[in-house]
Formats: C-alpha cells, sequence, structure tokens
C-alpha cells in the first residue's frame, strides 16, 4: 500500500464489533492494533492505546449497536486517546450508526439525538466519518467533518444475481425504501413494488396496500434496518398471501431486538440475507438466515482514504469484489 498524507495507518477496535474489525485487518494484510478497552468497578470506561499514533492516520472499527451507550462511549474515548497522543488524523469507522432514527422533530419537544451524537464525535476529536446506510442521508450534513456513505445494496444484489432466479421484483417494505429498492431493481433488471404502511407506534406498522404486481414473482424484500422485524415480516405475509412465489428479504443492519427472531422465524419469509455491520449473537441467528461480509468494501474504503483514491470508484466496482 502506498503512503498517503501520513506516516503510516493503523486500525484499533473497541467491544462492539472486534470480529469485523479484524476481518478488515486481514483483508488489509495488516494487525490491528494493540489497545485495551475495559471498565472500572463503577462502570466508567477505560482505554489504554499500546501502539504509537504519533503522526499516523488511525482507524477506529467501532458500530454503536447495543449496548449503544457503551459502545459510543468507547468510541468517544478512544478518539480522545488517540487525539491526545497526537495521531495525524483520526477516522471514526462506524458500520452501524446508533441514534440515526432519531434524525428530525416527530412532535413538540422531541431531541435531534442523531445530531447530538454527530456533535459529540466531532468534539471528541475525529476527523472523519466512514459510516454505512444511514438510516436518513441527510445525516451527513449533521457533521462538519467529510463522511465516506457506503452503501450496502450492491453486496446484497451481487448476491441475487448470482442466485439466477426468474420473475424476480424488488419489494420496498415501505415509501421510505423506495429510492433503494429502486437502485437494486436496476441492478437486477427488474421490477418494483412498494408496500404502503403505517405506523400507529413506534415499532408497529399495519400494512395498507401493496402497490405493483408480485404475483408468481420471486420477490425480494429490501430494507436497511431489521430490528423488531415487524415492518419485514408484515409485508412478506402480505405478499405472499397476494400470491408471491417466493418471498426473500435483505438489509444491511441486523438490529433482531425484542421479538425479531420469533417473528422471523415464522413469517413467510424464506431466506434472510443481512450484512455484518453488527455482530449476530450465536443464539440469533437461524436457518433462514445468510450473512455476508462488509470487510471487503470498508476495507478498500480504508485504503483509499488513506491514499487519497476515489471511493466512487470503489463503490462502483463492488460486485466485482
Amino acid at each position: 500500500m502506498k503512503n498517503g498524507s501520513f506516516s503510516d495507518y493503523i486500525i484499533f477496535t473497541g467491544n462492539a464489533h472486534p470480529e469485523l474489525a479484524e476481518e478488515i485487518a486481514s483483508v488489509m494484510g495488516k494487525p490491528l492494533g494493540r489497545a485495551t478497552v475495559s471498565k472500572f468497578s463503577d462502570g466508567e470506561i477505560s482505554v489504554n492505546l499500546w501502539d504509537s499514533v504519533r503522526g499516523k492516520d488511525v482507524y477506529i472499527v467501532q458500530p454503536t449497536c447495543n449496548p449503544v451507550n457503551d459502545n459510543l462511549m468507547e468510541l468517544l474515548i478512544m478518539i480522545d486517546a488517540a487525539k491526545r497522543a497526537s495521531a495525524g488524523r483520526i477516522n471514526a469507522v462506524i458500520p452501524y450508526y446508533g441514534y440515526a432514527r432519531q434524525d428530525r422533530k416527530v412532535k413538540a419537544r422531541d431531541p435531534i439525538s442523531s445530531k447530538l451524537v454527530a456533535n459529540m464525535i466531532m468534539s471528541a476529536g475525529a476527523d472523519r466519518v466512514i459510516s454505512m446506510d444511514l438510516h436518513a442521508a441527510q445525516i451527513q450534513g449533521y457533521f462538519d467533518i467529510p463522511v465516506d456513505h457506503l452503501v450496502g445494496m450492491p453486496i446484497l444484489a451481487k448476491y441475487f444475481k448470482n442466485k439466477n432466479l426468474e420473475d424476480v421484483c424488488v419489494v420496498s417494505p415501505d415509501h421510505g425504501s423506495v429510492s433503494r429498492a429502486r437502485s437494486m431493481a436496476q441492478v437486477l433488471d427488474c421490477p418494483i413494488a412498494i408496500v404502503d404502511k403505517r405506523r400507529p407506534e413506534p415499532n408497529k406498522s399495519e400494512i395498507m396496500n401493496i402497490i405493483g404486481d408480485v404475483k408468481g414473482k420471486n420477490c425480494i424484500i429490501l430494507d436497511d434496518m431489521i430490528d423488531t422485524a415487524g415492518t419485514i415480516t408484515n409485508a412478506a405475509n402480505a405478499i405472499k398471501d397476494l400470491g408471491a412465489k417466493n418471498v426473500f428479504a435483505c438489509a444491511t443492519h441486523a438490529v433482531l431486538s425484542g421479538p425479531a427472531i420469533e417473528r422471523l422465524k415464522s413469517s413467510a419469509i424464506s431466506e434472510l440475507v443481512i450484512l455484518n455491520t453488527l455482530p449476530i449473537p450465536e443464539e440469533k441467528k437461524i436457518d433462514k438466515m445468510t450473512i455476508l461480509s462488509v470487510a471487503p468494501i470498508f476495507a478498500g474504503t480504508i485504503e483509499r482514504v488513506f491514499t487519497n483514491g476515489s471511493i466512487s470508484e470503489l463503490l462502483d466496482s463492488v460486485e466485482k469484489m
């Protein structure tokens, strides 16, 4: 790897998803930086970076997943540690950005927590953020530093393209995912359908109508995340009732909280394809689940950031990775 503007680069990880960080480092042919991230007896987080970062390009891989607040604080303190150790540049690699769904005021006196988190990351000392499939693309604008916003759709599209399915239809589980579904449909050269739903309260959804023809089709439901799985399983059951041949589901972030696993097990979904932006505990892995790795695209992004290369070219070439 050619040197960029810094003497070298180094990759650290907290406790959120060390397996992904190790895989990214392995793809890049470099060992992880040595760090200890633990807790004092009162619950405060303790961080020690054992490798020198002076003048180096530092990458801290840490999705802010469950436990969200612990993992967020680990990230912030690791950034602060690197800054105070004279790192040349500090890059927060956040495959899954927690609090992303609190991106606007829905009712009076609501916080905009995703902006607050952005402020905290910048105040800690991050110079750049690398993330994937932010729940709302405008979150990039919450940062006053560069944000490399990666997308998981090409990885998922490549997987389904290699399955050589016939009579395919990509289904958006709600109006918010239409552009994402349209992009996948373009790659797979197939039509789209849209599920018209309403959400009476958080983590609950009701199907109102299906826009498009799903009868006799191999339907692929695409979403950015699966949390309690109500949206995606309701959509799957509804399109199956309308005559879909097979129902596949895919998403970038598998949050899988609450009743998600039971809902997925009992749903009409024949295969669930997810990316490993978050760790998936063994007890949440089910037979119909396929997990694809995002390590190559994050490794490629880190390489291009370090060498000042084009990330858009990387995104265009994901299908060849």
